[in-house]
């Protein structure tokens, strides 16, 4: 439990001022290191022939985030066809199957980097490093400038400029991504992780085996898998390898590179939400000639609210969702394995099935849930050994998609719940719903609905296809509800783009590598035009005065009845599914 809260507040202390700076690059302020990074985006934009002072409405935005994303899947695809030359290939690996080659490039273009492969027999150092690892930028770049753009929209400064999808995709890659990973790797490297352009090594074991030992360029891959929140590993075993992750100080810092981002996305749509209300603070007082303070100040019956509290409390939200997840799966792992005790045999250290003893159970725990939270997707241990309680929690927090989620997309799609809390909390008490200001109508609740029911419709129906189908079927090797789980857990971490899996699934056919990809590819490109949309319809609209009525969206209980509305709408809509599944197994095994 120590090892918990340790990590927990060294996390909290780590993203503050990450979030700051990231608020800076995404507001285009002065950062420390603009002398240098102004000369490298002005050499891109100008072999681009991009003009980064040139704004984009939503729909522009949204055509060019997925024109560009477009061009890249089939350049992709083509890598992955044509990787048997005899480039950067020195195990001699095969060009890759067309559905396989279809789901991998649509999964690590989405951000999902969900692995029907082994990457260190399935691909070339030529597909890891111009597939695998440029994906993992350019996709971690694309969902932040897409969170970026929606943040703009909602705080509303103009009425058609959501800024410049180019400009923003560039400068998050050069002035966040590479410099982090660059210090990232360069860690990874201090604790042992590979990175080399070497045959794989074959050794004798002692016990006069033989063993193939990878190789390759691991740790630039490891580190940008955890900063993009991609999770795709340079091997099958992903992060509970040593090659991938050896020490307990290799754990921690792929830990907080998968947490720090996304922590910060939330503080920065605070800080930009501030900027609006400070200016809006500022009109209203000159107006009435009052001075503008750093607090909530009132004179002459005229309220100044200076600071946007907005980020606080759905950081909060996310954190109390994150926290409990934590100590069910903690808790579920620490009983141990009900079958084992029956046997006579000690569970005195819980369920170290499937786990590394070098991590033990709160930070594989810990991983787990950060994982599957911050929709990164890689692993230490192996989720299909987890307890199923334990087991449940990734699968729920995928399935919620909310709890700080990859590159910005939990933000966005918590501010959607946010949405439907206050249209709620309006019917309740008789008013018009309003949200950072401005009034949500029909049209931002339809669109709102829509964007919140298109995860879980992608979750289910394609499960029900799974389950109803032969093809589907044969896929399933576990019986009973440990399958359906393993079912359940492939969509959610395919529609979530989140990328792990449980494992037991024989899941490189041409049933699963089409419906997963199909899963990947609508729950990434749909959310985010409709929530491109959503800013789009906003920002056109005036600003409203509070009143005595209005729901302030800042406070400690917005944030409760936050985490109140995520649960209920996972209850409805979930919970058969679960009870049929990891629920079901946990009863029985435990009765």
């Amino acid at each position: 439990m120590l090892q918990i809260i340790l990590t927990i507040l060294i996390y909290l202390i780590l993203v503050i001022p990450v979030g700051i700076y990231v608020y800076h690059i995404a507001a285009g302020k002065h950062t420390f290191a603009d002398p240098v990074f102004d000369r490298v985006d002005g050499v891109i934009y100008k072999l681009g022939g991009v003009n980064p002072k040139n704004g984009m409405s939503w729909k522009k935005y949204a055509l060019s985030l997925i024109a560009t994303n477009g061009v890249m899947i089939l350049l992709g695809y083509i890598i992955l066809r044509i990787q048997s030359i005899a480039l950067f290939n020195p195990n001699g690996i095969g060009a890759m199957e067309e559905s396989l080659s279809f789901n991998t490039i649509i999964s690590f273009m989405t951000n999902t980097n969900l692995q029907h492969y082994s990457g260190e027999s399935g691909l070339s150092y030529l597909s890891q490093m111009l597939v695998i690892i440029f994906m993992m930028f350019v996709s971690a770049a694309t969902g932040y400038a897409a969170c970026i753009a929606f943040i703009r929209g909602l705080a509303g400064k103009t009425k058609d400029n959501v800024g410049n999808f180019f400009a923003d995709l560039v400068r998050i890659t050069t002035r966040v991504l590479l410099p982090l990973s660059i210090i990232g790797g360069l860690l990874l490297v201090w604790q042992g992780v590979t990175q080399n352009f070497s045959a794989n090594v074959v050794v004798n074991t002692i016990e006069g085996t033989k063993q193939i030992i990878a190789q390759g360029p691991v740790a630039a891959l490891e580190i940008i898998k955890h900063l993009g929140t991609n999770g795709g590993g340079f091997l099958g075993a992903n992060s509970s390898t040593p090659i991938e992750n050896p020490t307990i100080i290799s754990d921690l810092i792929e830990l907080y590179s998968m947490m720090l981002l996304p922590g910060a996305c939330v503080i920065t749509f605070g800080k930009m939400v501030r900027d609006r209300k400070r200016m809006q603070a500022a009109e209203k007082a000159g107006e009435k000639g009052l001075t503008v303070v750093k607090t909530e100040k009132v004179r002459k019956g005229l309220t100044v609210r200076m600071y946007g509290r907005e980020g606080r409390s759905i950081f909060l939200a996310m954190g109390i969702i994150f926290l409990i997840g934590l100590s069910v799966c903690f808790w579920a792992e620490n009983q141990g394995n009900p079958a084992l005790q029956d046997v006579g045999l000690s569970q005195s250290m819980g369920s170290m099935e499937g786990k590394e003893v070098r991590f033990g159970i709160a930070q594989s725990a810990m991983f787990t849930t950060t994982t599957t939270s911050f929709t990164t997707g890689t692993v230490n241990n192996m989720h299909d050994t987890l307890t199923p309680l334990g087991g449940m929690i990734p699968m729920l927090h995928m399935m919620l998609n909310v709890v700080f989620g990859g590159k910005g997309v939990g933000l966005m799609n918590m501010i959607m719940y946010a949405i439907l809390a206050v249209f709620i909390c309006g019917l309740m008490v008789g008013r018009t719903p309003e949200y950072l200001g401005k009034k949500i109508e029909g049209r931002e609740m339809k669109l709102t609905a829509l964007c919140i029911i298109i995860h879980p419709f992608l979750i289910l129906a394609f499960s029900a296809l799974a389950v109803g189908t032969q093809a589907g079927m044969e896929g399933i090797t576990n019986p009973g509800f440990h399958g359906l789980s393993q079912v359940l857990y492939e969509y959610a971490s395919s529609a979530a783009n989140n990328g792990s899996g449980f494992e037991g699934l024989a899941d490189n056919t041409l049933f699963w590598n089409i419906t997963a990809g199909l899963a990947m590819f609508f729950g990434r490109y749909l959310s985010i035009v409709i929530q491109l949309a959503i800013a789009g319809s906003l920002m056109k609209k005036r600003f409203v005065n509070e009143s005595a009525g209005t729901l302030h969206t800042d406070t400690v209980s917005f944030a409760i009845i936050l985490v109140f509305v995520v649960y209920i709408f996972a209850a409805l809509t979930f919970f058969p599914v679960l009870a049929l599944g990891p629920i079901a197994e946990h009863l029985t095994l435990w009765a």
